[in-house]
């Protein structure tokens, strides 16, 4: 299987991984699953530090692409073909850091980790267990 973390995900299991279901956190510590952290999380992280939403996202916005190195995950950019599918969902949901995610995890064949259900509206596979 393959995996592709939600942001809050990402932020638990680098800080917080008591936080996430023991399923996850099994999933995430085998060797043999490939796990994805996506450049949106970078983006969402960002953003929402940089106006003083999540201040406790600074060490991770710091170092990004190392942190995902460190933990042995891949790093998955946003590309045309992502954007595009994000755009074309209705208006079920709205964040559109959730809407690139979910997108990215329909048109690569991933299972997303994320505890929000409104997720799979969107076609996406979830996880969270």
């Amino acid at each position: 299987m393959r995996y592709l973390l939600d942001t809050h995900a990402l932020f638990w299991w680098v800080y917080f991984p008591e936080l996430l279901p023991p399923g996850v956190r099994d999933i995430l510590a085998n060797p043999d699953v490939r796990v994805f952290a996506s450049a949106v999380s970078a983006y969402e992280m960002s953003y929402k530090h940089h106006r003083g939403r999540r201040p406790e996202v600074e060490p991770l916005v710091g170092a990004f692409d190392a942190v995902v190195a460190a933990e042995g995950f891949d790093l998955l950019p946003l590309s045309a073909v992502h954007a595009i599918r994000a755009g074309s969902y209705g208006p079920e949901h709205r964040d559109p850091f959730d809407r690139m995610l979910a997108a990215q995890a329909v048109v690569e064949g991933l299972t997303l980790v994320s505890k929000d259900e409104a997720i799979r509206e969107m076609g996406a596979d979830l996880v969270w267990e």
